[in-house]
C-alpha cells in the first residue's frame, strides 16, 4: 500500500509527497530528515492522505496533485470534490 500525503507547513505552504510507510515518513519530516523543502519549511501537521495500490499509481497521483493550484489542493483537503470538478470545467471553458 502506498500513501499520498499533504503536510501544512510553517508559512502557510503545503508539501505533497508519497511513501509506503506514512508514520515513519512524517517522523522523518519532523526531524528534518524528509524532503529538502520540509527542512526549510517545517511541517506543522498532516492535513490529507490517500492510498494507492502501487508505487507507480502513487507517483502519478503525487505529480498530479503537485501541479494543482492552492485552491484545488484546499478543496481536496476539505473534501469539496464538486469544487474541484467546477475548477476543471472552468479551465475547459476558457
Amino acid at each position: 500500500m502506498w500513501y499520498i500525503y499533504i503536510l501544512f507547513c510553517k508559512g502557510g505552504s503545503y508539501y505533497t509527497g508519497c511513501t509506503n510507510n506514512i508514520k515513519q515518513r512524517i517522523k522523518d519530516h519532523l526531524r528534518g530528515k524528509g524532503g529538502r523543502y520540509t527542512r526549510s519549511h517545517k511541517p506543522e501537521k498532516l492535513v490529507y492522505s490517500e492510498t494507492q495500490p502501487t508505487r507507480s499509481a502513487a507517483l502519478k497521483r503525487e505529480a498530479q496533485i503537485k501541479k494543482w493550484t492552492r485552491a484545488k489542493k484546499e478543496a481536496l483537503i476539505s473534501g469539496n470534490l464538486s469544487f474541484i470538478k467546477n475548477l476543471n470545467l472552468s479551465k475547459i471553458e476558457l
